[in-house]
């Protein structure tokens, strides 16, 4: 893909004027109340006793999520090092499942735990139990129950999100004062949504070419990728539907997360990106309340930095204080 959004030194002043609902925080404060509550019991945690790790343990978890409802994870622990840990905690790609707890091996090898938390309704081992499909659904998860923010998919998924980082603090391998939340695309929206509600339980946050931030623009060049659900949706629909739509969005959009955010954060965005253009990486980053740095990948797509991306995070994290465990 082409620069075909804005250039450099207009996306570091980019600042649109995206005004939260005046009801943000009661929604949300009461979504994780909501969420908390319904937990019926506690996570559990189970032994993969066949696994071919030597250098890890690994758990196969689930914890309750919004409505209690079963969100599945992998948990690694690494061998050999110091407890208690600091932890990353993975947020998913849009489709992305959870997959196999082999292919999580990066943070675990540099001496972090990893909680790999799959994604309702998209990894096979987690599905959503909520929200049948409707005629007002078009494919994909972005327009399902955008009639009402309260049945929006997004305020489950957020609430899970929370709920990982709930869970993961009282496990008694990890350090709760050092809890990274972290993702790409869908997973970073996530990762900075959780930022922004979860407060002090988040050490850090690794926000790469986020996904979720500033729908309108999102919606209006993108030009692959799950904004433009929202343009398939807004074109089978009434004049007067994108209204209605973008005032549910609201409240799933990252730049008021930023807004409310105040633990450290490392942003990614690429250049050339067609799935989240830079414009709207830039609404969430200009907006972000706490310390915030941001790499920018001038030739990059959707792939952002890729491992070179990994590498400046790794030392991000511990020139804060926030690295690896050593060995024991």
């Amino acid at each position: 893909m082409p620069l075909t959004d804005m250039p450099i030194e207009d996306l570091r002043e980019y600042r649109p004027a995206v005004a939260a609902p005046g009801d943000f925080d009661a929604f949300w404060e009461g979504t994780l109340a909501a969420a908390r509550a319904a937990a019926p019991g506690p996570a559990e945690f189970r032994p993969v006793d066949d696994s071919p790790l030597v250098t890890a343990e690994v758990y196969d978890v689930r914890f309750p999520g919004w409505g209690g409802h079963p969100i599945s994870g992998w948990l690694l622990l690494p061998r050999g090092v110091a407890r208690p840990l600091p932890a990353v905690i993975t947020y998913l790609g849009y489709s992305g499942g959870r997959g196999l707890h082999f292919e999580h091996l990066l943070w675990v090898s540099a001496g972090y735990a990893h909680f790999v938390v799959d994604t309702r309704g998209q990894g096979h081992d987690t599905p959503d139990p909520v929200g049948a499909r409707s005629a007002q659904w078009v494919g994909g998860l972005m327009t399902r129950g955008i009639e009402s923010r309260d049945d929006h998919y997004y305020r489950r998924v957020m609430a899970d999100c929370v709920r990982a980082v709930d869970v993961l603090r009282e496990h008694p391998a990890i350090d709760p004062a050092r809890v990274v939340v972290a993702g790409g695309s869908q997973g970073g929206g996530l990762a900075l949504a959780t930022a922004g509600l979860a407060g002090d339980a988040v050490a850090a946050a690794l926000v790469d070419v986020p996904f979720l931030c500033h729908f309108r623009r999102g919606a209006d060049v993108a030009s692959g990728g799950p904004y433009l659900e929202i343009v398939q949706y807004l074109g089978r629909h009434r004049r007067d539907a994108g209204e209605r739509a973008f005032g549910t969005l609201a409240y799933f959009d990252g730049v008021h997360f930023a807004a409310r955010a105040g633990a450290p954060a490392l942003f990614s965005v690429a250049l050339m990106d067609p799935v989240c253009p830079p414009s709207t990486v830039f609404a969430a980053y200009n907006r972000y309340a706490g310390e915030a740095d941001i790499s920018v990948w001038e030739f990059g797509d959707h792939g952002g930095g890729g491992p070179a991306q990994t590498r400046a995070q790794l030392g991000w994290l511990a020139a804060r204080g926030l690295g690896g465990a050593p060995a024991a």
